[in-house]
Parts: structure tokens; C-alpha cells; sequence
């Protein structure tokens, strides 16, 4: 076994969760395009498209640039960019190897977009106020990016609202209704949206009214906000950190894994830093950069030395801090896949 701390993903699970999706996807008649931000590893997307993906989400154009390389064709980069004159010459060449859309906000972003080979989806805001346009305003920026020749195919959303306890269904209704507007927002600005995107993992059981596709992204290995939002069971988790027990000061159990390599992220709603796969009652309480304080619960405290398997809080941060992902078979590492795209913020 490698050194701890690392990272695992156990292979069963996660071509478990593949398939699941996949198949309420297919069920429904849905394109399914996962979003990889939340791995950036090109072996985990090959099995997604294997299993039916239709093309690939990504957050950035580095991302897009790796995944491209790695023979994926059809990217869709769910942000919308501000490009300069460098970003817009690195999306024409990804254009050369791909189909590649991009969300778009605003008018003047759209502008920048002309002749770099890409189309657009108008982005929509459906109730998580971070970036998207009203959906009744959706059809006015549609034509205004049409008039100055950057193609639009259609309409997303991100539903982020719906990371919060008891808010899935209600998220996933709010997309649905804010699509539908701004669908209706583009017909009548004449422009047709051939693509209705939403969907997020914790909304994506209550999702599928009057959308296209959908782009989960941490289904695919899940995490501790997952568990703990009920959008997933503790058999479906493919993605742990493997840490060792190095102390027992103040009764505690203190393992070798801290935010350097579990991430920080901490929701005010979430019951810890973190949890452990094979003892549920337990909860990380603290993490400083190598340690993780974990209150156990009146459990028993394992022993020194004893190897833990640790939930981080949010896959895509957990995943994004190391430049490996180790493959567990059967209780074995069988494989190390790269974290190719790791740290492509731009």
C-alpha cells in the first residue's frame, strides 16, 4: 500500500455509480454530461463516456485543453468566461480538436467570444444567485449574441441551492420552472434553444422535467456532503482518504490526514470536517494541515497505526490537492490514474 495519506477510489463502487446514472439517464430519455471537474482524471471520464456519456462538462479552458488532448470531443465549459486575446487563440485551438460551447451572462462576454469557433448556452440564474442572467432576459442576450455571430444553441442552469438540508427537490423544481421561462424567452426572440441543461448531484433524483441533458459531477464518486444531504448511501461512496491513527491525545483519535489533503471545505449545515466510511457516529472535528481531530462518539478509539478510511467534506477539492488517484480492488491498489487537469484554474 502507498504511504498514507492518499487517496482511493474504490473501482466497484465507482463503475457502480457510473452505471446507475447512466442508466436513469438513459431511462428518461436524457443526455447525460458529467461534469469533470469534480475527478479532472481523463480514465474516470472514459468510463462515464463508455457508459453512455453523451460529451463532457468542464469549468475552465485548461480543463477543456487536457480533456480535449485526451480525445474527448464534445466539451461543453459551464462558465461564463471573460476571455482576453490569449484565452480566446487557446479556444480556437481546442475548437480544432472539439465541439466546444460555452456559457454566456452577459452581452459583452459574449462579444469576446466571436471567432474563437465555439457556440453558447445562456446561462440562467434559478434560484443559487451566483452568476445567470433573469430567465425572462435570457432570450434578449440569446439575440444580442447572435446578432454580433456568436452561434446559441440553447439554455443552463446550475442548481447550487440545492447543497443545503431538505432544499434537493425544491432546487431541482426552481431549475425546471426557470428553464422553461427562458427556453420560452429564447423562441420568442427567435432564436431556438436545441439544448435545455441543468441538474447537480444532490437534485439529480428530482430532476428531469422539460431538460436535455444533465451535468452532475460528484455522483460519480460522492463524499461526506452527499451522505449527509441523503443524496447518496455510504455504499455508493467510491472516493476515501486513507489516513493513519497517530495519536490518542485528549481521547481523541488524531489521524495523519489535515486540509492539505482532505480539503477545507466546511458548509455551516455540515456536522463535521469530514467523516469516516466504516464508523458513521464518528465526526471530524477539526483539521489543521496534517492532522484531522475526529471525535469518535462514544465508540472505541482504533489503534495506533491502524489505517482509517476518511470522507472529505467535497470530492472536487479533496481530488484537486493531490496528483493521484490510487484504484482499490477487492481491498487492493491495482492501479494509480493521474489527476491530469489538477490545479487548471484558468
Amino acid at each position: 500500500m502507498p504511504a498514507t495519506p492518499f487517496l482511493a477510489v474504490d473501482l466497484e463502487v465507482l463503475d457502480a455509480n457510473i452505471e446507475r446514472t447512466a442508466a436513469w439517464s438513459a431511462d428518461r430519455g436524457i443526455a447525460l454530461r458529467p461534469h469533470v471537474k469534480t475527478h479532472k482524471c481523463p480514465e474516470i471520464a472514459l468510463r462515464q463516456r463508455d457508459a453512455g456519456g453523451s460529451g463532457m462538462t468542464v469549468a475552465t479552458i485548461g480543463e477543456a485543453e487536457v480533456f480535449a488532448q485526451a480525445g474527448f470531443d464534445d466539451l461543453f465549459i459551464a462558465y461564463p468566461l471573460w476571455i482576453d486575446e490569449e484565452r480566446h487563440a487557446r479556444l480556437r485551438r481546442v475548437s480544432e480538436w472539439a465541439v466546444v460551447t460555452v456559457g454566456i451572462d452577459s452581452a459583452e462576454g459574449a462579444r469576446r467570444l466571436v471567432g474563437s469557433g465555439v457556440s453558447a448556452l445562456v446561462e440562467v440564474d434559478s434560484g443559487h444567485h451566483r452568476t445567470g442572467v433573469d430567465p425572462r432576459e435570457a432570450g434578449e442576450l440569446a439575440a444580442a449574441a447572435v446578432a454580433v455571430g456568436l452561434p446559441v444553441v440553447g439554455v443552463f442552469a446550475f442548481p447550487g441551492h440545492s447543497y443545503a438540508p431538505g432544499g434537493r427537490e425544491e432546487a431541482a423544481h426552481s431549475e425546471a420552472d426557470a428553464l422553461l421561462r427562458a427556453a420560452t424567452s429564447l423562441r420568442d426572440a427567435g432564436v431556438e434553444p436545441h439544448v435545455v441543461s441543468g441538474g447537480s448531484s444532490p437534485s439529480l433524483a428530482a430532476t428531469g422535467v422539460g431538460l436535455s441533458e444533465v451535468r452532475p459531477g460528484v455522483y460519480v464518486v460522492n463524499d461526506a456532503q452527499q451522505w449527509e444531504l441523503g443524496a447518496c448511501s455510504t455504499e455508493q461512496i467510491a472516493l476515501s482518504c486513507h489516513a493513519t491513527v497517530v495519536s490518542h491525545a485528549g481521547g481523541r483519535l488524531i489521524l495523519d490526514a489535515g486540509s492539505k489533503v482532505l480539503g477545507a471545505d466546511r458548509p455551516l449545515w455540515a456536522s463535521g470536517s469530514g467523516r469516516l466510511l466504516d464508523e458513521p457516529q464518528a465526526r471530524i472535528l477539526s483539521l489543521s494541515e496534517h492532522h484531522a481531530v475526529v471525535d469518535m462518539r462514544g465508540g472505541p478509539l482504533p489503534g495506533l497505526g491502524t489505517v482509517v478510511r476518511v470522507v472529505p467534506n467535497h470530492a472536487c477539492n479533496a481530488i484537486n490537492l493531490v496528483d493521484e488517484l490510487f484504484v482499490v480492488a477487492d481491498g487492493t491498489v491495482v492501479d494509480a490514474w493521474p489527476v491530469t487537469a489538477r490545479g487548471l484554474n484558468a
